[in-house]
């Protein structure tokens, strides 16, 4: 951030010296001299969402070459078509309640795929619907969860995985695409989790998580008389490996590995020869790869510090494509067309929402969404800088830091702490309608990549096992005096903010450290571990041995789970709490956020409880999105 302002400040002297401006110049000039605004938490989240469909080749329609894709236009998700020459979007679905998450089109015509759960409890279905509207439930009944695995290689047949038969297990089914009538592929007896199926229909690949360090791969030939689980990473040590897909002839399986270093790489295993090869391997973890239809193009992504670096290749001549007319940011979901003449993509920025564009290969990209509501002024949306600083132990902890732009040494800016959730996850870089709603109406935020925090290597990730609301809440506090550092930030006013995992350390932190922090905002944060770990949903199958690695199984370690748990602890908390809970939510039950509100109102401190009825694990719908956004704001302006 330094560099820019000198940048800017040079750029401003030489155009008062030479009378003479640049187009750049002229916005920045323009950027600063815009009076500032606020904008209500309705206003941030009219933006609109966007997600792609696509899931194999058919991201784009057989009939016309629309783009298949869901959006939260009306409030809600719904499937629609995108017309990738005029940007016109036309409603497939017309939900007002549960979110359509559009799949993928059918291969010759316009019949398409789509999953929708029960408001939140996680419990999706595959549907299909014709261009008649008629909807067909291809996972009908009650209580499990289904999900869409791909297309087929010639287009007849796709894969759909489902737990119907054992609530701990997904079985892997082949449906005809003429008449959705089935058959199991492979039925997983093991309570495997399902990795990758290759487009030919004859190689499957599931994983054991040994651990939360350590995992293997298992790979199935469902054409063999007897289907045998092979053990494709026979290894020693704790060593991680993922599915990454297969190539689209189905002769090799990609996938990752941190075998050979503190960052995931992408190795190659050709299927009938045994060879292995790296594929893709940076000074960062390689995040995914992937490839068109015909295999001429590979895309792969490496997470470089917080943000996507993403590399298309065209693997004829080796060269790298050149995305033109494109702003710098994340990329993401790169879908091409059917005959590889252009592609679609995502793209996530600080200060914009995440967009869709168009590109023909060799052409320039054209923008055909515009999801930053435009009664907002994107001057004023702020730009994250990843930044870092020494912890109680000397560890350089990464964050991204949010500076409010009246912020100033004569006018410091309380700030907040977002703890994100987990555990294991990431701040990354890219739009959030909340944090720009808490940084327009003058709060500072710092994302803080405490240590357990993926995308560092595996050493800072396994810092916290089993040291939870203890070596990775030292970090959380260590950061106030970080901010406190800053003469734009008033030392005297710091709180915490956090979801899920991030809400659990709230709730810690006021429980543990009472003096940390002024504020805590606890978005359906675990406080109980012993009841949550013993709750787990039966579909986590082997995750749940791989949280217990990191966490404690609570069989063994209930007294260690119970001393780490704020719900036992609540007694300590004296700092105003606001408690934002899903009632469907399968895995932080609304019973952790109750419980906590009654304890600590008890102590005569000032609570709000703000519950969502139709809201699980994360908030799906627009209206509840602003109302706790909202909540936040005002919950601060009244105690902060």
């Amino acid at each position: 951030m330094t560099c820019f302002i000198q940048m800017v400040t040079a750029t401003l002297l030489a155009i008062l010296l030479c009378a003479c401006s640049t187009e750049n110049a002229q916005e920045q000039i323009s950027r600063e001299e815009v009076v500032h605004e606020t904008y209500t938490a309705a206003q941030f989240f009219q933006t609109t969402s966007y997600r792609m469909g696509g899931v194999g080749p058919y991201a784009f329609s057989a009939t016309n070459g629309d783009l298949l894709i869901s959006s939260d236009e009306t409030g809600v998700y719904n499937a629609y078509r995108l017309d990738v020459s005029t940007g016109q979007m036309t409603a497939l679905t017309q939900s007002d309640d549960r979110g359509v998450y559009a799949d993928s089109w059918f291969p010759d015509d316009d019949r398409f795929i789509y999953q929708q759960d029960g408001n939140g409890d996680e419990l999706t279905h595959v549907f299909v619907m014709n261009p008649k509207g008629e909807v067909t439930d291809l996972t009908p009944g009650k209580g499990h969860k289904a999900g869409f695995a791909g297309w087929s290689a010639n287009g007849k047949a796709f894969f759909v995985f489902s737990n119907e038969r054992d609530g701990t297990a997904f079985d892997l089914y082949r449906y005809d695409a003429k008449d959705y009538s089935r058959k199991v592929l492979y039925e997983n007896s093991e309570g495997l989790d399902l990795g990758s199926i290759s487009s030919d229909g004859r190689w499957v690949v599931y994983v054991r998580n040994n651990s939360n360090a350590d995992s293997d791969l298992f790979l199935i030939d469902t054409t063999a008389d007897q289907l045998d689980l092979v053990n494709i990473t026979p290894h020693n040590g704790d060593i991680e490996y993922s599915a990454m897909g297969f190539t689209p002839d189905s002769s090799q399986l990609i996938y990752s590995t941190n075998e050979f270093g503190e960052f995931s790489q992408a190795w190659t295993l050709f299927l009938e020869t045994g060879e292995r090869k790296v594929l893709v391997a940076d000074d960062w973890d390689v995040m995914y790869v992937g490839f068109s239809p015909s295999g001429r193009y590979r895309i792969s992504g490496v997470n470089n510090d917080a943000s996507t670096n993403v590399t298309l290749t065209d693997l004829a001549t080796g060269e790298d494509l050149v995305l033109k007319n494109v702003p710098d940011g994340d990329l993401a979901q790169v879908r091409f067309n059917r005959d590889e003449t252009a592609i679609a993509f995502g793209l996530n920025r600080d200060t914009a929402p995440y967009d869709l564009y168009h590109m023909p290969m060799g052409g320039e990209a054209v923008q055909l969404t515009q999801a930053l509501n435009p009664a907002i002024n994107s001057n004023l949306m702020v730009e994250g800088e990843v930044v870092r600083f020494a912890s109680y132990d000397g560890l350089q902890i990464p964050g991204i830091i949010y500076k409010p732009r009246e912020a100033s040494a004569k006018n410091p800016a309380p700030a907040m702490v977002w703890v994100h959730g987990g555990p294991g996850g990431q701040s990354r870089k890219g739009y959030s309608a909340t944090i720009q709603h808490l940084v327009n109406h003058g709060y500072a935020v710092f994302q803080i990549n405490n240590r357990g925090s993926s995308g560092y290597g595996k050493t800072f990730y396994h810092l916290d096992d089993l040291k939870h609301g203890d070596a990775d809440l030292g970090d959380v506090v260590a950061s106030r005096a970080f901010l406190a550092s800053h003469k734009w930030i008033d030392g005297e006013r710091v709180g915490i903010i956090g979801g899920s995992y991030g809400g659990y350390i709230v709730a810690a932190a006021l429980a543990f450290e009472p003096k940390a922090f002024d504020v805590g905002v606890n978005i359906f944060g675990v406080t109980n571990w012993v009841r949550t770990l013993e709750s787990i949903p039966p579909w986590w199958g082997a995750f749940r041995t791989s949280l217990y690695a990191e966490l404690g199984d609570p069989a063994i370690d209930n007294e260690r789970l119970t001393a780490i748990s704020p719900l036992f602890h609540a007694e300590n908390i004296v700092k105003p709490l606001l408690v934002v809970q899903g009632a469907n939510d399968p895995r932080v039950l609304q019973v952790e956020s109750d419980e906590l509100v009654d304890k600590v109102r008890a102590n005569n401190v000032p609570v709000e409880y703000v519950l969502f009825e139709d809201e699980g694990h994360g908030f799906r719908k627009r209206k509840n999105r602003i109302v706790a956004s909202e909540a936040y704001l005002q919950f601060l302006n009244k105690h902060l």
